[in-house]
């Protein structure tokens, strides 16, 4: 007989975290057992090579609440993070890293917050125990960069624990490295956000996986998602705007020529402005070009079927239908 599904899923991306696993599953189970809701923890692994895989699959065939998702290889935290979200049948979707630096235990209270009417509860990891120059100082500038130019209110972008309702996590198409966006993506989409603050915890097992590189990252997403924001749905309010500045540089700098060959037979070879118009034009046709081929593909966007950053292995711990759900869930949210 095929169980209920669960109300709450877990969903925990896992690189390299053997000797985590254990602590992480018994630290959910001891945050989660005393509500009356049921859960699900989804591990999913992103091409672990220490033996997680083995961990993982140990853990399900002891747990019936545990489900597995195995990627093929290391495609990123972005896109292990959205086959958990593909995968989960809970209401409600937790979004935690594997490393033990967040703490299960805040969970209970984002659920409850979650109760209260938000859509989505982000975490902010107020007292982080980090190295301050290679993790905290540049998350600090990254974020107040990310809340200046976007206009959203957020102390910690870089939070992986997070809860968000099933159906708002399952209009986001994560990809690249667009998770630690999923505040803003969501408010894009209407969600009503709440920010908590978590504990946050020093690492004790395995290594990080991120350095100062990230920040360079950050700002390269940050671009993205500012275009997203403004011009997902019209690229030619931002293309054609350009092509309308340079077409009108353009036309005043040919309207200057024309004046000084017929009133001060100036010479045209060589003359700045003469260079400038036809410079300003051809770029003022590009852009043009590039707003129409824009509005081309946000419709593609719009009506293309829906298509994942990452190739499943295997999956353990899930009734047979569930292939049959989550293809249907990939459907209804392409249409």
């Amino acid at each position: 007989m095929k169980s209920p599904p669960p109300v709450v899923s877990i969903v925990v991306p896992v690189h390299n975290e053997l000797e985590n696993l254990p602590r992480l599953h018994a630290e959910v189970c001891q945050a989660l057992d005393g509500r009356s809701s049921s859960f699900e923890l989804i591990l999913v692994d992103d091409g672990s090579t220490d033996g997680s895989v083995e961990v993982i699959k140990k853990l399900v065939s002891q747990d019936s609440r545990v489900k597995s998702v195995i990627l093929r290889r290391n495609f990123g935290q972005t896109a292990a993070m959205q086959a958990g979200i593909d995968h989960a049948q809970g209401d409600v979707i937790v979004t935690l890293d594997g490393d033990l630096q967040n703490d299960p235990a805040d969970i209970p209270m984002m659920l409850e917050t979650i109760d209260q009417g938000y859509d989505l509860v982000h975490g902010w990891r107020k007292q982080r125990q980090d190295y301050f120059l290679s993790r905290r100082l540049p998350s600090r500038l990254a974020n107040w960069l990310i809340s200046r130019t976007t206009k959203f209110p957020i102390h910690d972008l870089g939070c992986t624990l997070k809860a968000i309702r099933r159906e708002i996590a399952g209009e986001l198409n994560l990809y690249g490295e667009m998770h630690r966006f999923i505040p803003i993506l969501a408010h894009l989409r209407g969600a009503r956000c709440c920010e908590v603050v978590t504990h946050h915890r020093p690492r004790i097992h395995g290594k990080t996986k991120y350095g100062l590189d990230r920040t360079f990252r950050v700002v390269l997403d940050l671009l993205t998602v500012w275009y997203m924001q403004r011009f997902l749905a019209s690229p030619m309010k931002l293309f054609g705007g350009i092509g309308i500045v340079t077409f009108l540089v353009s036309l005043l700098c040919c309207g200057g020529c024309v004046f000084m060959k017929l009133f001060s037979d100036f010479d045209m070879t060589g003359n700045p402005l003469f260079l400038l118009s036809a410079i300003s034009g051809l770029a003022s046709i590009q852009f043009f070009s590039l707003g129409l081929l824009g509005e081309v593909g946000t419709r593609t966007y719009f009506h293309s079927a829906a298509r994942t950053s990452y190739a499943v292995r295997e999956t353990c711990g899930w009734d047979s239908p569930s292939r049959e759900t989550l293809q249907f869930r990939v459907r209804a949210n392409a249409a």
